[in-house]
């Protein structure tokens, strides 16, 4: 079972109709399983993949340097 690492919790808002009648909705987060690369796999959502892919492409360019 994948670890969920992320504080991010839904929004909500307020569906609109032609009417202008108000009900409410929910945006939910995108929640993805990623397995780092030590094997674990953790459920975060997409701005965080990206945002771990660019620490991670750095640290590999410092290394290199």
């Amino acid at each position: 079972m994948a670890k969920k690492i992320t504080s991010r919790t839904q929004l909500s808002g307020n569906r609109r109709s032609h009417s202008l009648r108000a009900t409410k909705h929910a945006q939910k987060t995108n929640v993805q399983i990623m397995t780092l690369e030590d094997g674990t796999k953790i459920r975060t959502t997409t701005r965080e993949m990206r945002t771990l892919r660019k620490l991670s492409k750095k640290q590999k360019l410092e290394q290199a340097a």
